[in-house]
C-alpha cells in the first residue's frame, strides 16, 4: 500500500514512523513534510488547503491511501475532494469536521445525543458580552468558536482577562463561546470512527500551558503521556459508550457520518466524564506518545476506517509500559517564535520533527513547536527519564521545554474526584 500523509508536524512524523512499521505499507510519502520527515518518506510540496492540489499530488504519486493530519484541510473539505476522485482517504468530510470547526455545532450535536458537557452560550454581538459574562464565573472559560490551533481558549478567574479575550475574538469577526468550568483531571481519548463503529486508542493527557505547574498562556500542547495510571480502564469504556458512540450515531442521523479520528477531550469530574471539546483529527502532542506504544499495523487500521471496514479488523494491540512526549519550543513561543536557528542533536530515535526545515544542509527551526521528544519505559517514571535524557542532548538557542510532563501522575498527585 502506498500512503500519502498530508501535514508537516510532529504528529505527521509520528504517523509516518508507525506506518513504517506496518509490513503492508511499502511506500511512504508526505506533503509538505519537514526536515525530519524527509529522512523516512518521500516529500512533496503542496497547498494542504487545496483539495485540487492534494488530489493532483495523490494521483501523481499513485497513492492508495491519503491520510490528512491537520484540521484546516479537513474543515475546508480536502477529504471530500480526495474521496470524490476515487482515492481512499482517512479524514472526515467537511460536514463532519464541523465537530471541531464550530464549537457551537459540537454543542448542538452533544445536546441531541444526550452527552454531558459544560453549560454554554454563544455571543456574537459585543453589546451582549458583559451581560453574558455576568452569567458565568468565578472561573471563566472563553473559546474562539472557530479554529485557533489549540490556542483560542482562555480559562481564568480574572473577569477582565476573560473579557479581553472575548472582545478580541469578536473584533476579529469570530463568535465567542462562554462555558461553565468543568472540574476534574482532563483526558484525551482518540477513537477510530467509521460511521457508528468506534475503536478507542490509549487514553492520554496533554499539558496545554506553556509553563511548569500549568502556568502561563495556552499553547498547542507542550507535552503528553500515556496511559494514565490514575484512570480506571472502565472509565475508557464509559467514555466510548456514553460519549463517542452517541455522538457518532447522531452524526449518522444528521447525514454527516464521521469517518476518521474523533478526538474527545474530557474532564473527569464528580458527575463522571464531561466533554470539553471534540477534534476531528489526531491530536498533537498526544499522538506522538500514543503511537509509540502501538503494536498493531497502523496502515491496516487507517485503511479499514477509510474504506468502511473498521469493524472487521482485529482488536488493537499495545506494547506494555508508558510513553511521554516533551515538546521543545522556540524562543518566545507561544507568541511569535524566533526561527532560523541551527538545531543540533535532533537525529536520534524518538526525536520527531515539527517546526524544522533544511537551510544550507543544516536543520534549522521553522516554527513555534520545533521538536517532540518521545521517551518510552516500563512505567511512566522510566518513560520520563528516557524523554528528558534525549532532550538534554538537543541544542537550539533560546529554546524552552517543560520539565514536569507527567510528573504529577508519577507523584500520585492526580486523582478522580
Amino acid at each position: 500500500m502506498r500512503v500519502l500523509v498530508i501535514g508537516s508536524g510532529a504528529r505527521e512524523h509520528a504517523l509516518l514512523l508507525a506506518l513504517a512499521r506496518d509490513p503492508g505499507v511499502d511506500k511512504l510519502m508526505c506533503a509538505p513534510g519537514n526536515a525530519g520527515i524527509a529522512r523516512i518518506a518521500e516529500t512533496h510540496a503542496v497547498d494542504v488547503a487545496s483539495g485540487d492540489a492534494v488530489v493532483a499530488l495523490a494521483r501523481t504519486v499513485l497513492a492508495d491511501l491519503v491520510v490528512i493530519g491537520p484540521e484546516v484541510p479537513l474543515v475546508l473539505g480536502v477529504a471530500d475532494a480526495v474521496r470524490a476522485a476515487g482515492i481512499a482517504c482517512f479524514g472526515p468530510s467537511a460536514a463532519a469536521a464541523r465537530i471541531e470547526g464550530s464549537k457551537a455545532f459540537a454543542k448542538d450535536v452533544m445536546a441531541a445525543a444526550g452527552v454531558r458537557t459544560a453549560h454554554s452560550e454563544v455571543v456574537d454581538n459585543p453589546a451582549e458580552l458583559d451581560a453574558a459574562l455576568d452569567r458565568f464565573g468565578p472561573t471563566w472559560v472563553v473559546k474562539d468558536d472557530g479554529l485557533a490551533a489549540g490556542k483560542g481558549v482562555v480559562v481564568t478567574p480574572d473577569r477582565h482577562a476573560a473579557r479581553d479575550h472575548a472582545a478580541e475574538c469578536l473584533e476579529n469577526g469570530h463568535p465567542v463561546l462562554l462555558e461553565s468550568f468543568l472540574d476534574g483531571p482532563e483526558v484525551s481519548l482518540f477513537c477510530l470512527v467509521d460511521g457508528e463503529t468506534v475503536v478507542p486508542l490509549l487514553p492520554a493527557q496533554d499539558h496545554k500551558r506553556v509553563g511548569e505547574g500549568d502556568t502561563g498562556p495556552n499553547t498547542g500542547g507542550m507535552g503528553a503521556y500515556t496511559p494514565l495510571p490514575w484512570l480506571p480502564a472502565e472509565t475508557v469504556s464509559q467514555i466510548v459508550e456514553e460519549v463517542v458512540k452517541p455522538v457518532a450515531a447522531e452524526m449518522v442521523k444528521r447525514g454527516c457520518p464521521f469517518t476518521g479520528l474523533l478526538y474527545a477531550g474530557l474532564a473527569i469530574g464528580r458527575g463522571g466524564p464531561a466533554v470539553v471539546e471534540f477534534n476531528c483529527r489526531f491530536g498533537d502532542p498526544e499522538t506522538q506518545a500514543v503511537l509509540a506504544l502501538l503494536e498493531s499495523p497502523l496502515g491496516e487500521a487507517l485503511s479499514a476506517t477509510a474504506t468502511g471496514t473498521l469493524a472487521s479488523i482485529p482488536p488493537l494491540q499495545w506494547r506494555d509500559g508508558s510513553a511521554v512526549t516533551v515538546v521543545l519550543a522556540a524562543e518566545n513561543y507561544p507568541s511569535t517564535p524566533r526561527t532560523g536557528d541551527a538545531i543540533t542533536g535532533a537525529d536520534g530515535d524518538g526525536i520527531l520533527h515539527a517546526g524544522t526545515a533544511l537551510a544550507d544542509e543544516r536543520v534549522v527551526s521553522a516554527g513555534g513547536r520545533v521538536l517532540s521528544v518521545v521517551g518510552v519505559g516500563a512505567d511512566l517514571s522510566e518513560a520520563r527519564e528516557d524523554a528528558y535524557e534525549k532532550i538534554s542532548g538537543i541544542k537550539l538557542p533560546g529554546s524552552h521545554f517543560r520539565r514536569d510532563i507527567g510528573l504529577a501522575a508519577v507523584e500520585g498527585r492526580i486523582a478522580l474526584p
